[in-house]
């Protein structure tokens, strides 16, 4: 037994030696979301954990990667810096508060995540005389290292919560709530890398050792992922022969299924990459030669696809990386088609370069493509229309909802990709006065357009949400404040008054006050008055502030929302709101 407890000393603090790096960085990563759980830290107030947390979150593979290469070329100290650099870097790229965090860094954020495992997968291999059964080995082990590490985690994860549950109920220890979740993430972020560590070993050297190939992993590939492919590719070839017979043009989510058939393949065949000359079962030698032939004719109905979204409505971030997707499949199709002596090296390492292309070249990166695109999109939009006078947009022209949505859609993705400035060389001064462009509430296109012809006949459900931008309540020279539940009705005893608040499912009348049950005001009207400027909008909508003000008998009040909501079916309005404050105070 003390043998055993010694072994694992020693190899845990092997382990912190080997990999300080890695370990530091999901250890504060774990850290930092306890003292966000622990101080119940909101993105508004404290957006900076959340910097920390993604940038942390990518110093866990960038460590390992470059422990890796260290163990190759050495140099270990200079690699550290670098990635020290890099994070530091990263942090300031990101933005300084919650409002400036919009969807755009959703595609800086995760493309990173994905080159840095690419970059896990090819690093210790860009020196020459490596070997590519030791480049396979490697990634096999560590793709079995990470799915044993999930069920190691998993399970210590569950026995770790059921072990403080048990203490908490049996003991009368009255645990606060917050180290259920606790607990999770720190096993979850930091646990789950030091048993991956742990399952690595000494690193390189390690990872490389030839093995035999894991059963489970033969039995999945062969009997499983590689028939599941056959199918899929039978029926994008009957979806192409449809396409022809009906001389159509395709779907656009065809591309996606395209590209899943395409990248499960591939991943098929590295995982039976040792077998394709075993004698196993004959298919997977065929799937093996005939796969990337497969490609082609699906590739031209990718490309057709994909072009027809992009002619249509300009490019996109997701559509700039759905066409570059498309591209590295085609290098990858006709690299192996056409070389002789062909490397499964070229699969990450090309598609690691097509990644960084998309994220860094001038000009021709995924954001400059996109905001180029768009403009060019809103330009014709507007002169296909005729809405631009001496170079100004003409809002009180007459125009239908959906040439309104697509010019207000254009704005807000420019807006949101920081070109406010070009946007407003087509605003007049009035326009830009206004809170909408001010907040960037551009998909409010009745804000803007005072003469909207409406052409859709489909009966909906819309949506519209006020927020309040406001955390506190003015109190001002009011007596009394009280709660006003999501639900039900509310009675309200002050002196010798009884004020009872009523919500009713009612289209005319949803919110009443009434006083000792004789004198009543209906403060439906004053609700409706507030969403009358948003009559065509739909979604959320921040304002500076949700009240409204009445009286009743001898009494003045104001009635404030954290929010309110509004929901349309068939052309029938519903009212509703989350939790609200009544202020009263006597005249």
């Amino acid at each position: 037994m003390n043998k055993k407890l010694t072994e694992i000393f020693q190899k845990a603090n092997q382990t912190l030696v080997n990999y300080p790096m890695i370990l530091l960085t999901s250890f504060i990563m774990s850290l930092t979301v306890i003292y966000a759980i622990e101080t119940n830290s909101s993105t508004d107030e404290n957006f900076f954990h959340i910097k920390i947390i993604f940038c942390t979150s990518f110093g866990i593979s960038l460590f390992f990667a470059l422990k890796m290469l260290s163990q190759r070329i050495s140099k270990q100290l200079l690699l550290t810096v670098i990635g020290l650099l890099f994070l530091i870097g990263y942090y300031f790229i990101l933005p300084q508060n919650k409002d400036d965090f919009n969807e755009v860094y959703v595609f800086i954020i995760i493309p990173t995540y994905v080159l840095l495992h690419l970059l896990v997968a090819f690093i210790p291999y860009i020196t020459t005389g490596n070997p590519e059964k030791n480049f396979w080995e490697y990634n096999k082990n560590l793709f079995v290292n990470f799915a044993l590490t999930m069920i190691f985690t998993g399970v210590l994860t569950a026995g770790v919560e059921l072990a403080v549950v048990s203490v908490d109920q049996l003991f009368s220890f009255h645990f606060d709530d917050k180290v259920y979740p606790e607990i999770f993430f720190l096993m979850a972020i930091f646990g789950s890398t030091f048993i991956f560590l742990l399952f690595n070993e000494n690193g390189l050297e390690y990872l490389e050792k030839e093995s035999t190939y894991p059963v489970v992993l033969k039995f999945f590939t062969q009997f499983i992922l590689i028939p599941l492919l056959f199918i899929y590719v039978v029926i994008l070839y009957f979806y192409s022969g449809k396409i022809l017979l009906a001389w159509e043009l395709p779907r656009g989510w065809v591309s996606y299924l395209i590209l899943a058939y395409s990248v499960v393949g591939i991943l098929a065949l590295l995982l039976v990459h040792p077998l394709k000359e075993a004698t196993t079962r004959s298919w997977v030698k065929m799937f093996s030669k005939i796969f990337y032939f497969s490609l082609i004719p699906l590739m031209i109905l990718l490309f057709t696809a994909i072009f027809t979204r992009l002619l249509q409505y300009g490019f996109t971030e997701p559509r700039y990386f759905v066409l570059l997707l498309a591209l590295w499949l085609s290098a990858v199709v006709l690299y192996f088609v056409f070389k002789k002596e062909s490397s499964i090296k070229f699969i990450p390492i090309s598609l690691f370069l097509f990644g960084l292309f998309a994220l860094i070249f001038p000009y021709f990166n995924t954001f400059s493509v996109a905001k180029r695109s768009q403009k060019k999109e809103l330009e014709k939009i507007l002169i296909a229309n005729n809405l631009l006078d001496n170079g100004k947009i003409n809002f009180n022209k007459k125009i239908t909802d959906s040439i309104a949505k697509q010019v207000t859609d254009k704005f807000a993705f420019l807006n949101e990709r920081f070109e406010k400035e070009y946007l407003a060389n087509f605003l007049t001064d009035s326009i830009k006065a206004k809170e909408e462009y001010k907040n960037g509430n551009f998909w409010n296109y009745s804000a803007f357009f005072d003469n909207v012809v409406t052409t859709s006949k489909e009966e909906s459900t819309t949506y519209l949400n006020l927020n309040s931008k406001k955390t506190y309540y003015d109190v001002e020279n009011y007596q009394y404040i009280i709660s006003i539940p999501e639900y039900g009705t509310t009675e309200i005893k002050i002196k010798n008054d009884t004020f009872k608040v009523e919500r009713i499912s009612n289209e005319d009348i949803f919110l009443k006050i009434s006083l000792n049950s004789k004198e009543t005001v209906d403060l439906t009207p004053l609700i409706k008055a507030m969403f009358k400027k948003y009559h065509r909008a739909s979604g959320d909508i921040d304002v500076d502030d949700l009240f409204i003000k009445s009286s009743l008998g001898n009494y003045e009040f104001r009635m404030s929302f954290n929010s309110l909501n509004k929901s349309n079916y068939s052309n029938k309005d519903e009212y509703n709101f989350n939790e609200g404050f009544l202020l009263i105070k006597e005249k």
